[in-house]
């Protein structure tokens, strides 16, 4: 039933872009000089882990890495985590100016996951009014690791994490952006016996711009222990805290970043962080994004709007 309703949201998403593509731009054309939206509330689509509202532009298609290492506290022996990573590999590809769609592998459980963000509101002023910018996000993690008999899979279906997200953001002023993410995710197999199937999270981040191309970024991310009388995780599990810097290059993103979780998806991190601040559990990472415009009549600016 969850595997229908995924694919529905996924296919609504998508026709909602399509359908009101061409209507907004005739809208935007024709009050150009008397709407002003807002550019730039992040640089990128990610603000450390999670997702921005920002979506790459029509034609265009993001190459992002995203690494994590290993703990600080592992010692020198460990090289204070250097000595292990976790990587990330992902392609994200602009259908239109608001709608995207994206494909990452992460070496973490081998986990595959598909995803697509439609840019529903920006924030604007003048003649239309928006106080905020929407984003809708919808995912699917595939773990294809290997089935174990702590971690028995049965089935594909079994393997699946499906998140929905709605991304509000609003940017205050030439400094300060901030974002709320309510999420929904589900899992088809719950992974330990105290799990629930079904997550919910809200995601806290912002970002305070420091100098013309760089930025210091936060972002929180708060699952209730409880919802009701259902426990929704097991207790070794603890929210994610992430404290990160932006650098902008002109064609590259640079995102250095200390965080207590070493997943860089929604269902890694949500669901199955381990590592708490106050034990030294910080692992450093870094996303970087290269963008390559497939527009010849149209070449974005990465630098523009920062």
């Amino acid at each position: 039933m969850l595997k229908t309703t995924s694919v529905l949201f996924f296919s609504l998403i998508a026709s909602v872009a399509m359908a009101q593509t061409d209507l907004m731009k005739e809208l935007e054309q024709a009050d150009d000089s008397t709407v002003h939206y807002a550019a730039a509330t992040f640089k990128g689509t990610r603000i450390i882990n999670g997702h921005s509202i920002e979506t790459v532009g029509k034609n265009n298609m993001d190459f992002i890495i995203s690494h994590r290492f290993g703990a600080i506290n592992s010692g020198a022996g460990n090289f204070f985590g250097l000595d292990e990573s976790q990587i990330r590999l992902a392609l994200e590809y602009g259908l239109t100016d608001r709608l995207m769609v994206g494909i990452g592998r992460s070496s973490y459980q081998k986990t595959i996951d598909i995803f697509v963000k439609y840019r529903l509101l920006r924030q604007s002023s003048g003649m239309r009014n928006v106080p905020v910018s929407v984003t809708l996000f919808a995912s699917d993690a595939h773990n294809a690791s290997t089935s174990t008999p702590d971690l028995p899979f049965y089935t594909i279906t079994q393997r699946q994490t499906y998140t929905f997200q709605a991304l509000v953001a609003r940017k205050f002023n030439e400094k300060l952006s901030l974002q709320l993410t309510p999420t929904v995710m589900h899992r088809n197999l719950a992974e330990k016996p105290l799990d629930a199937n079904n997550v919910y999270a809200l995601g806290m981040g912002g970002r305070y711009k420091l100098t013309k191309r760089t930025s210091f970024n936060a972002e929180y991310w708060y699952t209730p222990k409880r919802i009701g009388n259902t426990t929704q995780r097991d207790p070794q599990y603890t929210n994610t805290l992430s404290l990160g810097f932006d650098i902008e290059t002109g064609g590259h993103v640079f995102q250095l970043h200390l965080t207590n979780s070493r997943g860089m998806i929604e269902k890694q991190f949500l669901g199955q962080t381990t590592g708490k601040w106050s034990n030294g559990d910080i692992f450093y990472g870094f996303n970087v994004a290269r963008t390559f415009s497939f527009d010849k009549s149209k070449k974005r600016s990465n630098s523009d709007g920062y």
